[in-house]
């Protein structure tokens, strides 16, 4: 080996230098998960103290002192609760941690005089005090619902882990009792009341201090969620959305989806020079941002750092839904994350659009058959409506709304008719009836936002369900024949998931892996309605922009799909309706499919 030429260093090198900083917390968390299932075992088993493994459990936290079984399921709950915590670098959880290490050790010493005991809890504590800079993260934004969350699960898993405790003596037990009997028995020792089991020498204290302990655990724990001091949720503030529209008015037209950054239920983070900005809305702990950044290209790199700068400090899990092409290039090359195509995105290019052709004839006739029905199309800006008029079609698309439940996040803007979107555009359909119904003579309606001065971007589509089909093809040809008087030249509609692997899919020579991808995907669609999306998309004869999903690594896409399912609607974690008094009136719009989905 030449002097001075550095060698890249062997895996025994790193593993005698142990583990890198930044793998602490994970390493903690998996530890205190570790001993928390420990501890558990040893408060509801009674034979584990006994087995090969007594020697470890014995000088575990809360494994000591006439009150073993007890502590030993108080400490494994609580350390388990810290786990996800710990891994996720939140202060909190650190403190919380490195008090109650110490606790353990004192009860150690003082109840057991273990040694061994003491320097458990001491080996545990030490990577915690030495890598403290590493447990940083500020707390979560809150909401109420979370304590309700907490008091579901710690009951259930109380009850669960009762039942063990329960029968986990059958020696001891007096009698032969059913299993409501023992049921009744860890729902009454919850509340801390006898019941109507009963159990020879000390068992029954045993079992009554660990129904106790668990109980008062789920007390406490929830008392903690509900009342403890708020970290509000962040909201789009007025400063905020005059900045993000002043930055549209100069770059909107470069993304279609730039107008749904002005969504009140975001948050922006905003470059240095303030000339660029990124939104996003944390659920799950998940960091989600949508579309590119709004402004100027140059100044990106400012504001995604911004971005990144506010998830390392929360550690939460930084992801982009439906970016560009030249967004994701500079996501990735200024953060080091990876990007996956996610599908694409329909543009239809208005002087290009016409009904005449063979390729458009289905099309063609259901319009033609639907104008013969009596119907016809008006398509406005907003602010050309009447007050009398927006109100009536606010109310039929709340009305017309297919699920119980608002969907929309990274292409929804989430209101109609506010006074700051009068650029907005609709387009209605109507019937002269003999008897008009609530809402008029309206029948369906497609709302559009602006997408730069020459452009609009599809937000929602509803319609009456009484209403003849094909109102939707009916609306969007209205649309893009009025679009040349209303200056505008391009149409963004719906965004299509995964479209390129359903159309190579079914052209002739494609592969048994691509067909079953795309077999998965039509199944898929029962539920989600990719394909039909597509298909509706392809009517029209667009031209397809692909979006993509940026992440930080392969593991986290599930993490990631998830919230976004949570953000767009298809997955609902809320209060009752009875508990959401105070709860912001502002919610977002569904799009009714098919319609723009992410």
């Amino acid at each position: 080996m030449s002097g001075g030429v550095p060698t890249k260093p062997t895996r025994i090198h790193r593993a005698l230098r142990g583990p890198r900083p930044e793998h602490v917390p994970l390493l903690v968390g998996r530890a205190c998960v570790l001993v928390g299932l420990l501890d558990i075992a040893a408060g509801v088993f009674p034979r584990f103290r006994h087995s090969r493994m007594h020697a470890l459990a014995e000088v575990l936290p809360g494994s000591f002192g006439p009150f073993a079984a007890a502590l030993s399921l108080s400490a494994g709950v609580l350390l388990l609760l810290l786990a996800h915590g710990l891994k996720r670098r939140k202060r909190r959880a650190w403190r919380a941690a490195v008090a109650l290490l110490p606790l353990g050790a004192l009860a150690q010493f003082s109840y057991r005089h273990s040694l061994i005991g003491v320097l458990i809890s001491l080996a545990l504590l030490a990577p915690l005090l030495r890598h403290r800079d590493q447990f940083a993260a500020l707390p979560d934004p809150r909401s109420r619902w979370r304590a309700l969350a907490n008091f579901v699960l710690m009951s259930a898993g109380s009850v669960l882990l009762g039942l063990l405790v329960v029968n986990a003596h059958p020696h001891r037990m007096l009698g032969d009792p059913s299993l409501a009997d023992r049921l009744t028995q860890v729902l009454y020792g919850l509340f801390g009341v006898e019941g109507p089991v009963d159990y020879r020498g000390n068992t029954s204290w045993t079992v009554a201090f660990s129904l106790g302990a668990l109980g008062l655990l789920t007390a406490i724990t929830t008392i903690y969620l509900a009342f403890r001091p708020e970290h509000p949720a962040a909201r789009l503030t007025e400063d905020d959305e005059t900045r993000l529209r002043a930055l549209l008015a100069r770059h909107g037209g470069r993304d279609s989806l730039g107008h749904f950054a002005l969504r009140r239920d975001k948050a922006v983070v905003f470059s240095p020079s303030g000339k660029a900005a990124v939104t996003y809305r944390v659920v799950s702990g998940v960091m989600l941002a949508s579309g590119d950044p709004i402004g100027d290209v140059e100044a990106w790199p400012g504001a995604i750092e911004r971005f990144m700068d506010e998830a390392r400090a929360h550690s939460w899990t930084p992801a982009v839904m439906g970016c560009s092409e030249t967004g994701g290039e500079v996501w990735t090359r200024e953060t080091g994350l990876d990007a996956l195509e996610l599908g694409d995105e329909a543009v239809v290019d208005v002087a290009d659009f016409s009904l005449a052709g063979r390729a458009m004839r289905n099309v063609r006739q259901m319009v033609k058959r639907i104008e013969r029905a009596g119907y016809e199309t008006r398509v406005r800006r907003v602010a050309d409506l009447s007050d009398a008029e927006l109100d009536r079609v606010r109310r039929a698309a709340d009305a017309w709304r297919g699920t119980d439940t608002e969907r929309g996040f990274s292409m929804a803007l989430g209101r109609i008719g506010d006074p700051a979107d009068g650029d907005c555009l609709i387009a209605t359909a109507h019937k002269q009836d003999t008897e008009p119904g609530e809402y008029g003579d309206l029948k369906a309606i497609l709302h559009f936002v602006p997408w730069g001065t020459d452009g609009v971007s599809l937000d929602l589509m509803r319609r009456d369900r009484a209403a003849d089909p094909g109102m939707n093809e009916l609306l969007i040809v209205a649309a893009l024949q009025a679009a040349p008087k209303l200056g505008i030249a391009r149409v963004s509609l719906n965004f299509a998931m995964f479209r390129a692997a359903l159309a190579r899919g079914e052209k002739i020579g494609a592969g048994p892996v691509l067909r079953a991808w795309r077999g998965l995907l039509v199944f898929l669609s029962r539920w989600f309605q990719i394909e039909s999306l597509y298909k509706f998309n392809a009517k029209f004869r667009p031209r397809w922009e692909p979006r993509f999903v940026v992440y930080r690594r392969s593991a986290d896409l599930p993490r990631i799909g998830f919230a976004a399912m949570q953000a767009e609607g298809f997955v609902t974690v809320s209060l009752p309706r009875f508990l959401r008094r105070g709860v912001s009136s502002r919610r977002p719009c569904a799009h009714q499919v098919p319609a723009r989905a992410a």
